[in-house]
Parts: structure tokens; C-alpha cells; sequence
């Protein structure tokens, strides 16, 4: 090989690289996030797994990518390692689909019939290439843009293809390159040389491809391509490795559940084949390989792989257990580890894991209230500590959640997910400031209890009163957020109304029991500071609910919601107000 070929080789290389992930994302594009989250869902048993996991990699063009995915699952608690086991040997069979893709490069036309031409690659790819083109500069519909991506990226990646077949043809003649294929045809060299160079590539799909690109200059027969393939299995295991730093106990043991798997198939089926071909000297291996020959191999190695380990799904499970035990401080999955950075790449399901964190925070909000306002009556030490370390780790979830839909934020998103994330994003504050109000509720009632205070019989009263509107328009929010009902949203605003007028009137009740002697003015502070958080709630709560209303719209201004609906008060809200008003009358 000259200069000029090498040259040619790295330029194939790079475009050929190129179109294989612009293909793929091109791909996942067009599929959706669903097929993540049809992974997540329906992957009950190991066969229903083999056959999930083999649809989805066969859509998104990598089984690195799936095992990465099932290695957040697990190490986020959602998935079982049993579950992960037969996904990830799905993944190994849906990964051969991409060599099925690159053997069309094989398909040159040839013939004298003038027709024959449009049967080649060259067309085929040329054709791809301009719709690819126009589909993605003319059209405003994503659906269709991302559609011409993948045509895009198909013809990037078969120019690439035919550029490093050519720049490689001339490496049949060449003794010293013979030589080192030959030498792989030793089982032992082969695969240690397909596993390093798929280790390097860090995708086995892209060495196969590359492999193909070889077998077309015809330097490479079956057996040599046998055992480098075998080789690149393994080596497609190094991503998912990779991805489990820095996880979980069970996140470890789902990584390694592709190295073991692929290694173990190779351990098994490599002795039978070399026993068979020395007891029968098949004709077929000394043949050149072709992009048609490498593309079967390689689906017959993972597919019986599969079928011989799939009953043994159980085993592999203990197996990795055994390899990879349990830490002592190892606890029960906390719901934060559902903030999986590996779900970034797959923005539905990283939406969804803030969903679900953002309705345990606000849960965490709603009860450590109850607990506060409980302990206006009933002070326990034990309860008063159990708020503060609850305030703590709602504080936790909003530093934590914050940061998390940050980055989501940075992601190619749809409308509807963007919207999702804006209204994640304007609620989790006032979730955590909820929460700060309810600990200083536990701070008054401490104070009340260390200074043996004793409110009257009627300022009790009036606060178990606002105390029931302001649990009531909390559980509301909650229920109104989590449930994304509008309906539910919009009982809010009279309530939070109602919650103001109550207020109001119990700092005047209070300023004229004071002004009588009926209590005291260390009373009416911590009186005051408890109307005062009670307020501050119900404002909070308010926020929520204007968010869910506004972004339902495509807006979001708090302020000219606020100011509109008290200007222009419709007769629904009038009459919640009135109900409200009713229920909760002094």
C-alpha cells in the first residue's frame, strides 16, 4: 500500500464511521424513546428479553448501546439482573443486523445489460445520498428530516465502505500481510486480535464493517474471519464495562454479564468447530470470505450462543452474584439513583426518572407537613428530629433533580418533552421551599413546647382551621401535578384565596386577644410566624398549579395569570371560592 492508500483507507474509515452513527441516530430518531421504554417495561421473562433486546438493537445499530442502557437500569433499581441477562443476549443477536446492512456493498451490478447498473451499490447509494438530501433541507416535518438522515448517513457509510475495499485490494498481493492473516487463523491470535481491535473501536458492528471492507480486497479466508469475529464479540463487551464505573453493586454485575457471555460462547463453541473442522476438513473455510459470508457467521456464532445459554439465565445470575458480592454498606436503592447519567442519551426515560423523583420529593413535601403541623399538638423529640432529617434530603432531591433536568434541558428534545421538563423545572423550587415552611412549622412547635406556651381555646381552633385549608390545598397541588389534571389545577387559585382571607382574619382575631390580655405578645409572635408559613404554602401551592395551567398553554407567566384571574373572576371560580369560603368559616 502507498500513501495515497493509506490515505484513502483512514478517509474510508472516517466516513464510513461517520455514516454508521449518523444512521444509528438517524434510527433512533425516527423509532422514538418508546423502544427504551418498551425495554424497561416488558422484559418479564429471559425469552421475552432475547426477543426485546434483539428488536431494539437491531433498530438503534448497537449492542453496546442496549447493554449501557440495561446497566442503568439495573443500577437504578429498575430492572432485575435475570431481566438484564436475556436483553443483553438479545442485543448480541441484534447487533449482526448491522453486517447484513454492510454486505450490500457486495451487490455491484456487473452484467452487460445496461440495467444491471441500477442494481449496484454505487446507485443505490447515489440515490439514498440525493432524496437523503432533499428529504432533510426541504422538509419542516422532524419526522421526515430524520428519515433523511438515516438515508444520509446509509450512503455516507457505503462510500465509506467502498473506499477502504479499494484502498485495501492491493493487500492481497502482499506476502507480509498474508502472513499475519494466516497466523490468524490460529484460534488462540484470531480472536485476541479481533477482541484489541473492537476493543480499540469500541463497537463491534464498526469492526465487522471493517472486516467486511477487508474481505472484499479477497485477504481473507473463512476460518481467519471465523475467529476474529468470535474476537469482536468479545471485544464489543469493553463499552459496557466501561459505563459501569462508579455504579452499583448490581450495576457491575449487569456490565459483565456481556463479557461473560460472549467469552463463555466462544470457550463452548470454538472447540466444536476446530474438533469439527479437523475431523472433517471443511472445503468452505479455506474459501475466500466475502461481505455475505461474514455477515452469516457472525449471526450464526450469536444466535447459537444464545440458544445454548438462555436456559442457563439462572446461573448467570448466581455467577455474577458470586463474582461480584454484595458490599456491607450496600442498602436498599434510594429513588435518587433513578438520576441515571446514562439515561441522558435516551431522553424519554431520563424525563421519566424525573417524574418519578419529582413526585417522591413532593410526596416527601406533603407528609413532612402533616408531621409538622402534628407536632403542634403532639411535640415528640423523635418526630421533631424526623423532620429535619426529611427537610434534609428533600433538599437533597432538589440540588440533585436541579442538575439532572439542567442537562436534560441540553438534549434534542420534542415539544412535549421540553414542556414536561420547563414545568419539572418551575415546580421543584416551591416542592422544596413547601418542605423549608414545614420545618419552620416544626421549629414553632418546638418553641411552643420548650417555653410551655398555651394558646386559647379560640386561637387553637382558628389555626386547626387554616391548618385543614393549607393540608387540603397541598394534598391538591400534589394530586393536581402528579395526575397533570387541570381541572384539579384550577381549584387551587380559590383555595389559596380563601387561604389569604383566613390569614387576614386571624392576625386581626389575635392582635385584639392580645390588646384584651387573652395572650400574650410572645404568643402572638409565634402565632404570627405560623400564619406567616401557612401563607407562604398556600402561595407555593399556588405556583404549582399557575405552572400546570400556563404550560398546558405553551406560557408561562405567573404574574399575568395571577393578576388576570383576580381581575376577571369567571363564575367557577366564584363559586369555589364560595364553597371554600363556607368550609372553612371561623
Amino acid at each position: 500500500m502507498g500513501l495515497s492508500d493509506i490515505f484513502a483507507l483512514i478517509t474510508g474509515l472516517a466516513l464510513f464511521l461517520f455514516g454508521m452513527n449518523a444512521m444509528g441516530d438517524g434510527l433512533k430518531r425516527v423509532a422514538g424513546s418508546k423502544l427504551e421504554t418498551v425495554l424497561w417495561k416488558l422484559s418479564s421473562t429471559p425469552l421475552k428479553g432475547v426477543a426485546l433486546g434483539t428488536g431494539v438493537t437491531a433498530v438503534i445499530q448497537s449492542s453496546s448501546a442496549t447493554s449501557c442502557m440495561v446497566v442503568g437500569f439495573v443500577n437504578s433499581g429498575m430492572m432485575t439482573i435475570a431481566q438484564a441477562i436475556g436483553i443483553i443476549m438479545g442485543a448480541n443477536i441484534g447487533t449482526t443486523a448491522t453486517g447484513w446492512i454492510l454486505s450490500l456493498s457486495a451487490v455491484d451490478g456487473g452484467g452487460e445489460a445496461w440495467w444491471a447498473e441500477f442494481l449496484s451499490t454505487a446507485f443505490i447509494s447515489a440515490i439514498f445520498a440525493l432524496i437523503g438530501t432533499l428529504m432533510t433541507m426541504l422538509s419542516k416535518k422532524s419526522t421526515i428530516k430524520h428519515t433523511g438522515e438515516i438515508m444520509l448517513g446509509f450512503a455516507v457509510l457505503m462510500s465509506g465502505m467502498k473506499m477502504m475495499s479499494g484502498a485495501m485490494s492491493g493487500l492481497k498481493d502482499s506476502q507480509a500481510f498474508s502472513d499475519m492473516m494466516t497466523s490468524f487463523s490460529n484460534p488462540f491470535l484470531g480472536i485476541l486480535a479481533g477482541t484489541i481491535i473492537t476493543a480499540i473501536l469500541q463497537s463491534a458492528s464498526a469492526s465487522i464493517g471493517i472486516l467486511q471492507a477487508l474481505a472484499d480486497s479477497g485477504a481473507v479466508n473463512n476460518t481467519t474471519a471465523l475467529y476474529l469475529i468470535i474476537g469482536m464479540c468479545i471485544g464489543a463487551s469493553m463499552p459496557v464495562l466501561l459505563s459501569a464505573i462508579g455504579a452499583t453493586t448490581n450495576g457491575k454485575r449487569a456490565s459483565i454479564i456481556y463479557l461473560i457471555f460472549n467469552s463463555l460462547g466462544a470457550l463452548i463453541l470454538t472447540p466444536v468447530w476446530f474438533g469439527l473442522d479437523a475431523a472433517f476438513q471443511f472445503p468452505l473455510m479455506d474459501l475466500e470470505a466475502n461481505a455475505f459470508s461474514i455477515a452469516m457467521v457472525n449471526t450464526v456464532f450469536n444466535v447459537a450462543t444464545t440458544v445454548i445459554l438462555l436456559p442457563f439465565v439462572k446461573l448467570f445470575d448466581k455467577l455474577v452474584c458470586f463474582l461480584i458480592k454484595d458490599k456491607k454498606t450496600d442498602q436498599e436503592a434510594n429513588i435518587l439513583d433513578r438520576l441515571e447519567e446514562r439515561f441522558l442519551t435516551h431522553p424519554a426515560i431520563a424525563i421519566g426518572q424525573s417524574r418519578d423523583v419529582l413526585y417522591s420529593m413532593a410526596e416527601k413535601s406533603e407528609r413532612n407537613l402533616s408531621r409538622a403541623i402534628a407536632l403542634l399538638k403532639n411535640f415528640s423529640d423523635e418526630e421533631y428530629q424526623v423532620a429535619q432529617e426529611k427537610e434534609e434530603i428533600i433538599d437533597n432531591y432538589e440540588d440533585k433533580l436541579g442538575s439532572y433536568l439542567v442537562k436534560i434541558t441540553a438534549l434534542d428534545l420534542t415539544a412535549p418533552q421540553s414542556r414536561e421538563v420547563s414545568k419539572f423545572l418551575h415546580t421543584i423550587g416551591d416542592y422544596e421551599r413547601i418542605a423549608d415552611h414545614a420545618v419552620n412549622i416544626s421549629h414553632v412547635a418546638k418553641e411552643i413546647h420548650d417555653k410551655k406556651l398555651v394558646f386559647s381555646h379560640e386561637a387553637y381552633r382558628e389555626l386547626d382551621i387554616l391548618a385543614a385549608a393549607v393540608e387540603e390545598i397541598v394534598s391538591l397541588s400534589v394530586k393536581a401535578f402528579e395526575g397533570d389534571n387541570i381541572q384539579d389545577a384550577y381549584r387551587v387559585e380559590p383555595l389559596e384565596e380563601t387561604i389569604d382571607m383566613l390569614c387576614d382574619e386571624l392576625k386581626l382575631r389575635h392582635i385584639n386577644r392580645v390588646q384584651n390580655g387573652n395572650c400574650t405578645l410572645n404568643q402572638g409572635f409565634v402565632f404570627s410566624d405560623l400564619i406567616t408559613n401557612y401563607e407562604r404554602i398556600a402561595d407555593h401551592c399556588s405556583n404549582i398549579a399557575v405552572a400546570l395551567i400556563e404550560l398546558a398553554h405553551d406560557e408561562y407567566d405567573i404574574h399575568a395569570y395571577l393578576s388576570d384571574v383576580k381581575e376577571h373572576k369567571s363564575t367557577d371560580f366564584i363559586n369555589l371560592f364560595d364553597e371554600y369560603k363556607a368550609k372553612y368559616a371561623l
